[in-house]
């Protein structure tokens, strides 16, 4: 692996994480920025054939072992397997999730409750393996927890909304529980990212979605990685509880940007002229 591009080699010197979901798309990204700067990563996943050629891939200073979330013993097994190889275990990166395009309308029992028992108690279940097991006995660390934005509502993923919320909820509750104990907790809240599976979607919503963004492009993968660093890092201490949303402003504004109705025949929005004093 390269050197990292905002941090120093060395910054997670002697770290252990576990990253969830690991072996594609936003996960892999934080999983390579996590070694550049210095850590030990185990990636963990249900399918090995995805696994096997990540770590490949992100070199010697990355393992894998496969395990279903959203069973509580493949999750002990998970953490087991990282104490087994290096002894303790510092940061949990929860970034395994999914959820699919529906109305609201639409979505049955049964896939409600399916996007539910993977995105709440799949990170439920990791979570308390991983705090019995080795955050606690080891003195502490990080518990850190993909969620979602736009917070204020996301069309065809009320599902995926309402899981998500509750993990900010429970990350809330973790930071003030677990705190004398040494662990932090942040929720890490991602907008549309341009990933690997947004591209097995229609080139019309990829491009819908890049205009909805007030930074006027979608998300880069390495950037989740330089986010899953920082609260890895000493300072991700100071941010347990927060929810930190990387969303390139998308929390704030709804529909294509810049708005049409203040939109110039350039495609830019003016701005007025201010006379000198």
């Amino acid at each position: 692996m390269g050197c990292s591009a905002v941090f120093a080699d060395d910054l997670l010197a002697g770290h252990v994480a576990i990253v969830t979901g690991g072996g594609t798309n936003l996960g892999r990204a934080a999983a390579a920025e996590l070694i550049a700067c210095g850590a030990d990563v185990v990636i963990a996943g249900r399918r090995a054939d995805v696994l096997e050629p990540a770590v490949a891939e992100l070199g010697p200073r990355c393992s894998w072992v496969s395990g279903d979330i959203r069973a509580a013993a493949d999750c002990e097994r998970i953490v087991d397997a990282a104490l087994e190889r290096h002894g303790h275990v510092d940061t949990l990166l929860n970034n395994a999730g999914g959820q699919y395009f529906s109305a609201a309308e639409a979505i049955t029992p049964k896939g409600w409750a399916a996007v539910l028992r993977l995105n709440v108690d799949g990170t439920l279940n990791m979570t308390r393996a991983c705090v019995e097991r080795a955050l606690r006995p080891g003195g502490g660390g990080m518990i850190a927890s993909v969620t979602v934005s736009p917070h204020q509502g996301f069309a065809g993923m009320a599902h995926s909304g309402a899981a998500r919320a509750a993990v900010e909820a429970m990350t809330r509750d973790w930071a003030e529980r677990w705190g004398p104990d040494g662990i932090s907790a942040v929720a890490l809240a991602l907008g549309r990212f341009d990933t690997e599976s947004l591209r097995k979607y229609p080139d019309e919503l990829t491009r819908g979605l890049a205009r909805s963004v007030p930074l006027g492009r979608l998300g880069r993968p390495r950037e989740f990685g330089w986010l899953a660093a920082l609260v890895a890092a000493p300072l991700g201490r100071a941010l347990s509880g927060s929810t930190i949303t990387l969303d390139g402003g998308a929390d704030n504004w709804w529909g294509p940007w810049p708005p049409a109705a203040l939109t110039a025949d350039d495609g830019t929005v003016p701005a007025e002229e201010r006379r000198g004093r």
